[in-house]
């Protein structure tokens, strides 16, 4: 199985009668871990249905918190950065789909 667990799912494991081996990871480890833990709770959210979706986010947003600390960022860093974006490239609200990009002067329409 090998991969970055929540804390308590080791007594998880327990409580349905099974027995796990863990190991705790040193820092670099953990970080790197937890960018991989990302990756695979973004790949769950994106496609749970949508009773789902809200816990597959959550898990989501816990893996954030935990690399975020690891990191030594905060919740105010990451907002200043996202309102900063959102100001010079938007948002998603025109849910603008881009189908092609052309060099200029090539436009094949």
């Amino acid at each position: 199985m090998k991969k970055l667990v929540r804390d308590r799912i080791p007594e998880v494991i327990q409580q349905a009668g099974k027995t796990c081996e863990t190991r705790v990871l040193d820092e670099s480890a953990y970080r790197v871990a937890l960018r991989d833990k990302l990756i695979e709770e973004a790949q769950e959210a994106a496609i749970a249905p949508t009773p789902e979706l809200l816990t597959e986010l959550a898990d989501l947003w816990e893996v954030m918190a935990a690399l975020m600390a690891a990191e030594g960022l905060s919740w105010a860093d990451l907002d200043a950065v996202r309102a900063a974006r959102r100001r010079l490239r938007g948002g998603f609200e025109q849910r603008l789909w881009l189908e092609a990009v052309y060099e200029s002067g090539h436009d094949p329409r």
